[in-house]
């Protein structure tokens, strides 16, 4: 299938090609893979059907859509990809980060992938070019995994004394590597230090909160991965509840209460 066949995804709108509108009596199934969760994507879910709306079509009257979450658990993401592949579906949404890209790469290469990335989709492996994607897949970057040093940059402008900044990553997310290259660089120019921990799961994510408390450090940083949109209340609260501030990559405040 050629790239103008493909459904184009701009700012959360979706348009469907003409060639889903003629298909013969069976109502087309849209595969949505996701390595968040859809509490914390409501957000994402409500474009996507505005999206669908625009185009003229309405989820259970003339499409059908099976939904794949992989919680931030990026390990489920190929065995999700594989099912939805086996279930026929005309077309996969792979979103939450260019781990769930991948996995629906890996898992066909004749059904279209729409997929929707945070960082730098070449060196991803998600596709060859971002002028040429060729294969079957194509899709949007934001780049917001690339601006760590900026983040940490503009903290150290809000907070010039703070000498110590705590900063989680996600080791199971492949852009942790760059990210954190990034802070290291950009610390160094200002002579900042950095508390860097780990959080790829839960028990990893207590443990780093704990040090982070016990280490005193004056700010915080989290760095961007899907894993950490699934855990955002728990990390919001801790902050706040320790006084410590923080920031973070865009992480809508909505459901997350404050106490303290």
């Amino acid at each position: 299938m050629r790239r103008r066949d493909f459904i184009t995804l701009v700012g959360g709108a979706t348009v469907w090609p003409l060639a889903l509108r003629a298909q013969q009596q069976a109502i087309p199934v849209i595969g949505f893979l996701s390595s968040r969760s859809p509490d914390e994507s409501k957000h994402v879910l409500a474009a996507f059907h505005q999206g669908l709306s625009e185009a003229g079509f309405t989820e259970g009257t003339n499409i059908a859509v099976e939904y794949r979450w992989a919680f931030g658990e990026y390990e489920k993401l190929p065995a999700l990809a594989a099912d939805l592949v086996r279930r026929d579906v005309v077309v996969i949404a792979a979103l939450g980060g260019d781990v769930s890209g991948r996995a629906a790469e890996q898992a066909t290469s004749t059904i279209p992938i729409v997929f929707g990335a945070a960082s730098d989709v070449v060196k991803a492996g998600l596709v060859k070019s971002v002028n040429k994607p060729e294969g079957n897949a194509t899709g949007f970057t934001l780049l917001t995994n690339d601006m760590e040093s900026k983040r940490l940059g503009l903290l150290h402008d809000l907070l010039p004394k703070a000498d110590l900044v705590g900063v989680l990553y996600d080791p199971n997310f492949s852009p942790a590597v760059d990210q954190l290259a990034a802070l290291e660089k950009a610390a160094s120019t200002i002579a900042l230090r950095l508390d860097v921990l780990k959080a790829g799961n839960d028990e990893d994510l207590n443990t780093g909160l704990q040090l982070l408390r016990s280490h005193g450090v004056s700010a915080l940083l989290l760095t961007g991965a899907p894993y950490f949109d699934t855990r955002r209340g728990r990390i919001i609260e801790f902050a706040a509840e320790n006084k410590i501030p923080a920031i973070y990559r865009a992480m809508p405040l909505r459901n997350v209460r404050f106490r303290g």
